[in-house]
């Protein structure tokens, strides 16, 4: 049954596959903005013992990042002069050492969040999922633009403008994303259930569930691009040169029977994962 369940989801990811478009977006926005640190751990996730990771501890993460997209646009205040002269004094001495060693990202996020414990108790996890998700998508905002090749002054100027950024406006950030974790994350619990009972499964990153509005490639890329991380159980690529392949082993032809339309295929295929997915929902039923 295993042997059969492996090869069905490597068809449907096959079919799956002629269906999503191969775009790619930068940023962590592709993530839906959560907080992830370059140390972090990603894995895709499926069956029972997913299920049982969305719950809200696990969700607050995601929301943090879906609610500050949403409170942005009345969270914008103006960067301190303070601020950024005496940030850019810091990491001016940074660059004087060791100019290839500066990370604007690793920066930013570092100083920036040494704000948070001042700000926030440390019971209150949402709180500081609030505090450390403002810093971590002003910091990606404004290093995503800056190039590896960047001189360390351009890349410390990036930095102190992501930490200033996001200094300026964390506190109407917290008050703002307040009230809709609840909301949020019963919603995402939702949505954190339904991934792990589709073939790719769902995301977690450190344990914290990530919201990757069914784009995961995108996500994929965008994690690897910022922090070089992998994603364990994550087949790369998916379908190359008429080949799946996946986590569970083996490998299944992408190739169109003779006779046979791509729809037709296609649409074979997704029936055969639904089949998959109720077998799976019986299994856990005993």
């Amino acid at each position: 049954m295993m042997k059969l369940l492996s090869t069905t989801l490597l068809g449907a990811a096959c079919a799956l596959s002629l269906l999503l478009p191969a775009t790619a977006r930068a940023g962590l926005e592709s993530c839906g903005n959560i907080d992830v640190s370059a140390s972090a751990r990603c894995e895709l996730v499926t069956g029972g013992g997913c299920v049982a990771r969305c719950e809200p501890l696990m969700l607050e993460a995601a929301c943090a990042g879906q609610l500050y997209a949403e409170c942005e646009g009345q969270c914008d205040a103006d960067i301190s002069v303070d601020c950024r002269a005496s940030c850019q004094g810091e990491c001016s001495g940074q660059c004087e050492v060791d100019p290839p060693a500066f990370d604007c990202r690793a920066s930013c996020e570092g100083s920036c969040e040494g704000e948070c414990s001042g700000r926030c108790s440390s019971s209150d996890s949402e709180c500081q999922a609030s505090c450390r998700g403002t810093c971590s998508a002003s910091c990606d905002g404004n290093c995503e633009g800056t190039p590896p090749e960047a001189s360390c002054e351009g890349k410390c100027e990036a930095s102190c403008d992501g930490r200033c950024e996001a200094e300026a406006n964390i506190d109407c950030q917290i008050e703002c994303q307040a009230g809709g974790f609840i909301d949020c994350q019963a919603e995402l619990s939702g949505g954190c259930e339904a991934h792990c009972t589709a073939p790719e499964g769902a995301l977690f990153c450190d344990g914290n569930y990530v919201d990757y509005g069914n784009n995961l490639e995108e996500c994929v890329l965008a994690l690897q691009a910022a922090y070089n991380l992998e994603v364990d159980g994550y087949a790369e690529g998916m379908c190359s040169n008429g080949t799946c392949t996946g986590e569970a082993g083996g490998s299944l032809s992408c190739a169109l029977e003779p006779g046979m339309t791509r729809d037709a295929w296609t649409f074979g295929w997704l029936g055969l994962s639904g089949v998959v997915l109720a077998v799976a929902r019986r299994q856990r039923r005993r």
